[in-house]
């Protein structure tokens, strides 16, 4: 039924496009490339050394070499049209070998050329101040909700390669300081709207020799306003509707979420938050409940040498009561990324398989954070992020399974970082990142410290 709406409403779009008289100049084209190297070090980061069994648990040493292509074409001030393709091969150099049959000779992985992004953009409909976007796109920078709370990466399962969603947004503009999106989305597991070409390896991450990119297929409609309300405060109230469909054991969830985010400005300073209130059932009958949110205070000191700026933030992220029948554990809805860290989104895989995660990382749940940043200014061109922060969860794992878990207190650990960035050129960018985990008495005593160590290289043209 989706398809043929979507089909439907292209069929329209590209009507509207025809029907919009187009300027006078000449279509204008712009093109380009960007390549990124990395390399990535885990050590005992899935299951902090609690099981070396073959699989996820080893550690990991490898490379990963991501190209991206793209090309756009302006109609005119109002249509136009975006694509991009990508590509991230993989070298692993052991001891984890990403299921290779023989990792003694092929350590390489050409993974997928997929098409990355592929919309179009028709603004002002009919004269109205009302513009669509219609097909793959990325919802980051300008295009990003809030912080990226609960939308921002609709490809959970091929890390950072891509961030797509299938989707059709439209932006209501009421005047500049007040707006409204009505967005759908709709992500399958595996990548069926688009080909993929040289596809990787069976198994493992791989369904039919396509990349698993989500747990289920899920969608969602979105509501979200943004509104100025003076010349230093935005508001931001949403809606959100998703269905996650039924995979292994867990049966089809569809979950409400609504909530708001406000930011205050005042001279240097920034004060804000956000808070979801989520609301829904699973097929079966029981009943998923969740509330998670964040507050943060910044300052910014740009006379004083360095301009450090500093940032401390709590965040809170529901668990599930393994008393209740109901669920009650935060679902991160499309925000399953390392929003606070690299590091700890990893050891919760085998928490929240069962809640909706799929064995896929990033699946923010059950978690408390108090986090202290600065940010380090030594030139222009050069930034150091040093940050520290203390987890733990509202609630006990639940899990008496397995040696990680303790099910004995609820301090999930300390974990510091840095994050050295620079900017060699206008084309090349780099950084180094390193983040330590020492875990607390959520975990066994057996469970040992975690390190991730990250150093990468960008080029774009």
């Amino acid at each position: 039924m989706f398809r043929k709406t979507l089909v439907a409403v292209m069929l329209l779009l590209l009507g509207v496009m025809l029907y919009v008289p187009f300027a006078e100049a000449e279509t204008k084209f712009d093109y380009g490339a960007a390549f990124r190297l990395r390399q990535e070090n885990w050590d005992d980061v899935v299951n902090l050394s609690t099981s070396v069994v073959t699989g996820g648990g080893k550690d990991r040493n490898f490379f990963r070499l991501r190209t991206q292509v793209w090309g756009k074409a302006q109609f005119n001030e109002n249509m136009g049209v975006y694509a991009r393709l990508v590509n991230e091969a993989k070298y692993f150099d052991g001891p984890f070998f990403a299921y290779k049959t023989n990792p003694s000779t092929d350590r390489f992985d050409p993974d997928e050329l997929n098409v990355d992004n592929l919309y179009f953009d028709a603004k002002n409909i009919f004269g109205l101040p009302v513009d669509v976007r219609l097909g793959r796109q990325d919802f980051l920078g300008p295009d990003m909700y809030g912080e990226g709370f609960l939308i921002m990466d609709g490809t959970p399962g091929d890390g950072s390669k891509t961030f797509y969603f299938n989707a059709l947004k439209a932006k209501v503009r009421f005047n500049k300081d007040h707006s409204l999106d009505v967005a759908y989305f709709n992500n399958p597991k595996t990548d069926t709207y688009m080909p993929a070409l040289h596809p990787s390896v069976k198994g493992g991450l791989f369904i039919d020799r396509k990349k698993l990119l989500t747990a289920s297929r899920e969608e969602a409609v979105v509501v979200y306003g943004r509104s100025k309300v003076t010349e230093n405060v935005l508001i931001e109230p949403y809606y959100i509707h998703k269905t996650e469909n039924a995979f292994g054991t867990t049966t089809e969830l569809k979950i409400n979420t609504i909530g708001a985010r406000a930011v205050v400005n005042v001279n240097n300073w920034k004060i804000g938050g956000e808070f979801a209130h989520q609301f829904g059932d699973y097929k079966n009958g029981t009943d998923r409940t969740g509330n998670g949110g964040y507050i943060f205070v910044s300052r910014k000191y740009d006379t004083v040498k360095l301009k450090p700026e500093f940032d401390l933030r709590f965040v809170y992220l529901s668990g599930d009561d393994p008393s209740t029948t109901k669920v009650e554990a935060f679902d991160p809805l499309f925000s399953r990324n390392p929003n606070w860290n690299e590091l700890t989104i990893y050891p919760q895989l085998n928490e929240t398989a069962r809640l909706g995660g799929g064995g896929l990382p990033g699946y923010w749940t059950n978690t408390e954070i108090l986090k202290l940043s600065v940010n380090l200014n030594f030139t222009p061109e050069t930034r150091l992020n040093l940050a520290y922060q203390y987890l733990w969860a509202p609630e006990e794992s639940g899990i008496t399974t397995g040696a990680l878990y303790s099910n004995d207190g609820k301090v999930r650990g300390h974990l510091p970082s840095a994050i050295l960035f620079h900017k060699f050129s206008k084309n090349l960018d780099g950084m180094v990142q390193f983040e330590y985990f020492a875990p607390g008495n959520y975990y066994k005593d057996a469970a040992d410290n975690a390190s991730f160590f990250r150093w990468q290289l960008q080029f774009r043209i």
